[in-house]
């Protein structure tokens, strides 16, 4: 379970991502001392006097208790992790030292400064750099008592001083160009500090504006002189005299490139897709974007900068956006970034953010199988990897603002470009987003831009066509690009010819109207569409009926049922004609209107039954593809009943669990997309089919957010099929996700369920799984007597369905059970009946998590020497297998064994081990803690990032 608290720009806890409600106003307050106060007794005379100040009512006591009891109510689902405690005179919020905002700062801070004394200033600037980006606004805004106000005034003390500290470094690394922006901000709203008057003017001198560092010393001077009587200290003084000498020290110095440990040299991600070939009449757009987010001397606030090109479908936006980027990019060295929001796909729904950020994470270098799993802790990790980069980010296609705001940067040296349909006015007002509305062209910017397609020669053979062929595209951009492809495609064709066949062929596209009756899109891409061959036409159609943004060419081939080459012909007759777009190398899209263009001629034109038959298809592709690399990963799983795929269908195969794994991180949010699809569309067995297979890669990603999307949506489709068996496995899925999140409560409600369902329809194996969840569920509540009972249940139910894995599973978890309770001996001889099935079955992750049982259980005992042989099995397993968390886990307790026999220098390297692989891959703090305590007891030096 992630737990996370706010108090820099709001206050405010959530837990997984999902925020808490706190109450009103004054109750947030109590919380707000609290959390600012953790770990420390708080009296109720104190707690009234902060909350209220000078305005205490008459019974501020009972309401004080009153906000008390609701907080721990409000609190009760992370109760493991924050917990309020009545203590000897007052109360004390028990919290990890790292989970609200203001703390992880201070933290890092402190850090950052041990860093910089000790010489190693990158990673000084990186701790400094991921300290500020917690800083998300003032303290407690709006809590305006006596307290509140002192404190927040000595937080913005410490805010500027790590600030200013982080300039120095800066300065010293040569990065004085970066700075002017920040400084100049921050100069603004502390006019009278003269060592931040120093670093603006050596960074402005550095960056080649003498005059302007001198015009800042004479008005900083004026000030003090007229406000405080002074002149300024002679550090400022000599400054400004080695300026106006030029003084050769004062040269800046060579720029720092000591490889960043976060932000590695290589990770400069290039994600933006080719620049359109042509562009007209955008020019003055050009300038325009240029103006608006040109790097300021004097931001506001050292705010993101933020435009927004906005219009109506297929005036050009992403087109303009990318030939600006493509011209921008320059100025952005460290990378870009693009994503296509798929706001107004006609056919599937608006991209997840936090999928999306997913994908940003990777390609700044963070390692996938180690991101937190909570939305918020991977938005902060987002925003400390762009913090200080010159990064370029473009999100295409946007929905609204909150489908923007969580990929948003928190560093101004990143530059923000977005599209969409909607002026996204929320957007502006919450980040200071500038605008720039995309209308149509005009009929000269029309005419040079079919011109520049067919060639001046050609429009001037044919002018009252050419005139009326733009008539009919109406000023939009993707509108002449289609009409000018279907004429360069087809030498023969005149534009006499093709205007006539636009009048014969008017029908109304009312989704994509214009507003002028005479300019409908519908007809501009009837002209290109009939003009296919039968084949490419047909594939349009299905194209259209992908379940996901784009489409890998594996998967098309099942969709069309058409062989690969063939389908690349046609794939190529329809790039030809702009009816589809290859992004990515292999990966097939085309864009919204044209999408929504297709399913309306499948609806009109389309043979009765192809697309009910394509779509089951392309389901079937991804289910049972799913369903084979899912075997590969877990071949030890219950399989699924035999389903055959329709005719058709082309499957993909992996030859190693390596491939299957690269195939699931390919088409995760294509799958989980093709989930929701399969529903709407009424494949309810398909939909849960593919949320079952993709459940394994889910969850060892630790996605659990995704894993309680798509088996709610699966639980839905298998209520609807009457199928109790899928109904249970969807149950447990969705406990198994609450049960690591710590919603404990919840996966008790899924798994009685579950439970329930096994009894009603006999169904042995379901009670089996089921108990064994409950086993694990009641074993991470700490209560091992009721886990033992479960597990000793599943036993049972295993045996009598002759299911030997599950029997094998839950041997092992009654033996952990028995040693837990103190019964080693008991714990031994399940282990030892395990592991004799587990060999016979090849079952390698289960002897792993057996060997490591026994090792416990031996340790226990006193048999360090058996212990640590049984240790050493399992590690070399999970190594084998790719588990870290379970090899970290036999680390820690191989070097409990290694300490009984008083071998320090094995445990302790076991122990650093363990750290670095839990601080890898963004274990939960107490076991972190626990581990870094237990270095610490032996004289090591635990790390600390």
């Amino acid at each position: 379970m992630a737990l996370e608290f706010r108090v820099l720009g709001g206050v405010e806890a959530r837990v997984d991502g999902q925020r808490l409600d706190l109450g009103p106003a004054r109750q947030q307050r109590v919380l707000a001392v609290l959390l600012l106060e953790a770990g420390q007794v708080v009296t109720a005379d104190e707690l009234v006097d902060r909350v209220w100040g000078e305005h205490a009512p008459q019974r501020a006591r009972p309401t004080l208790y009153s906000y008390l009891s609701r907080l721990r109510q409000a609190l009760r689902t992370a109760a493991q992790d924050a917990r309020i405690a009545r203590r000897s005179g007052g109360y004390v919020l028990t919290v990890a030292a790292t989970a609200a905002d203001l703390h992880r700062f201070r933290a890092l801070s402190a850090r950052a400064r041990t860093s910089a004394h000790a010489g190693d200033e990158p990673a000084a600037a990186r701790l400094f750099q991921e300290a500020l980006a917690n800083w998300q606004g003032e303290l407690c805004p709006g809590m305006d008592t006596p307290w509140f106000n002192s404190r927040r005034e000595a937080a913005q003390v410490e805010r500027l001083a790590a600030v200013l500290d982080w300039s120095d470094l800066q300065l010293r690394r040569g990065f004085h160009t970066e700075l002017v922006t920040v400084l100049s901000s921050l100069a603004e709203d502390n006019p009278l500090d003269e060592r931040l008057a120093g670093q603006l003017m050596l960074a402005l001198y550095r960056g080649g504006r003498p005059a302007d560092a001198l015009n800042h010393y004479q008005e900083l001077r004026s000030r003090l002189v007229e406000e405080l009587g002074i002149d300024p200290a002679p550090p400022l003084r000599s400054l400004h005299q080695q300026i106006l000498i030029s003084d050769p020290r004062l040269a800046p110095p060579a720029r720092d490139t000591t490889p960043d440990p976060v932000h590695p040299a290589t990770t400069h991600p290039r994600q933006l897709p080719a620049p359109p070939p042509l562009l007209a009449g955008r020019d003055s757009e050009l300038v325009c974007l240029d103006k608006l987010l040109a790097p300021q001397d004097e931001p506001h606030g050292g705010t993101v900068p933020i435009a927004v090109i906005c219009g109506t479908g297929g005036v050009g936006k992403t087109s303009l956006a990318l030939r600006w980027a493509h011209g921008w990019q320059e100025r952005c060295p460290d990378g870009q970034l693009f994503a296509d929001l798929q706001g107004f796909t006609p056919s599937g729904e608006p991209a997840d953010p936090y999928a999306v950020m997913r994908g940003f994470l990777e390609a700044l270098g963070a390692d996938p199988g180690s991101l937190p799993a909570a939305p918020q802790s991977q938005a902060a990790l987002y925003r400390s990897l762009t913090a200080g980069r010159r990064l370029l980010i473009v999100l295409d296609n946007a929905r609204d603002t909150d489908q923007v705001v969580p990929l948003l940067p928190g560093s101004p040296t990143c530059t923000v470009l977005i599209t969409s349909r909607h002026r996204l006015p929320g957007l502006a007002a919450s980040h200071g987003a500038v605008q720039l509305t995309l209308e149509t062209l005009d009929r000269a910017e029309a005419r040079d831009l079919l011109v520049r397609r067919l060639g001046s020669h050609r429009i001037a053979a044919e002018p009252g066509a050419a005139t009326e062929l733009l008539h009919h595209c109406a000023g939009l951009p993707i509108a002449i690009s289609v009409l000018a492809a279907r004429l360069t495609t087809d030498p023969m064709l005149t534009l006499i010819a093709l205007a006539a066949e636009l009048r014969e062929a008017a029908t109304p596209l009312d989704a994509l109207e214009t507003g002028e009756a005479n300019g409908d899109i519908r007809i501009v891409f009837a002209s290109s569409y009939f003009a296919l061959d039968t084949d490419s036409a047909r594939v349009f159609r299905q194209l259209a009926q992908a379940p996901g943004a784009d489409i890998g060419l594996p998967a098309a081939a099942s969709l069309t049922g058409l062989s690969p080459p063939r389908l690349r012909t046609r794939l190529h007759r329809l790039q030809a004609h702009h009816l589809v777009q290859e992004r990515v190398p292999g990966r097939f899209t085309c864009h919204d209107l044209l999408r929504a263009y297709a399913l309306e001629m499948t609806e009109t034109v389309a043979p009765a039954g192809e697309a009910e038959a394509a779509l089951t298809r392309v389901l079937d592709h991804y289910a049972h593809t799913a369903y084979a690399a899912d075997r590969l990963l877990l071949p030890h799983r219950d399989p699924l009943a035999p389903a055959s795929p329709a005719d058709g269908t082309r499957l993909e195969e992996f030859a190693d669990a390596d491939r299957a794994m690269a195939w699931f991180a390919s088409e995760h949010t294509v799958l989980t997309a093709a989930v929701n699809h399969a529903v709407r569309a009424g494949h309810d067995a398909q939909a849960w089919r593919m949320a079952w297979a993709i459940t394994t890669f889910l969850a060892r990603r630790a996605w659990w957010p995704d894993v309680t999307a798509v088996h709610s949506t699966a639980l839905a489709a298998a209520v609807r099929l009457g199928d109790p068996t899928a109904q249970a496995e969807s149950r447990r899925a969705l406990a198994w996700a609450r049960t690591e999140t710590g919603r404990f409560a919840e996966a008790h409600r899924e798994l009685a369920h579950a439970l329930a369902l096994a009894a009603t329809n006999g169904d042995l194996l379901s009670a089996a799984h089921t108990h064994l969840a409950l086993g694990w569920l009641y074993e991470r509540e700490g209560d091992n007597s009721a886990a033992l009972r479960h597990d000793r249940s599943a036993v049972e139910y295993f045996t009598s369905a002759g299911n030997l894995p599950g029997r094998a599973r839950a041997l092992n978890a009654v033996a952990w059970d028995h040693t837990q309770l103190g019964d080693h001996e008991a714990s031994v001889r399940r282990c030892q009946e395990a592991l004799v099935i587990q060999r016979e079955l090849g079952d390698e992750r289960g002897r792993a998590g057996t060997w490591d049982t026994l090792g416990y259980a031996y340790h226990r005992l006193g048999e360090h020497a058996k212990a640590i042989d049984c240790y050493q099995h399992s590690l070399d397993l999970n190594r084998a297998l790719g588990h870290r968390y379970n090899e970290a886990e036999t680390l820690v307790h191989l070097s409990q064994a290694h300490l009984a026999t008083e071998a320090v220098e094995p445990a302790r390297d076991a122990l650093s081990e363990a750290l670095a692989i839990y601080l890898d891959i963004h274990a939960l703090s107490p076991e972190v803690n626990e581990v870094r305590a237990l270095l610490r007891d032996l004289g090591g030096a635990p790390e600390t990032s």
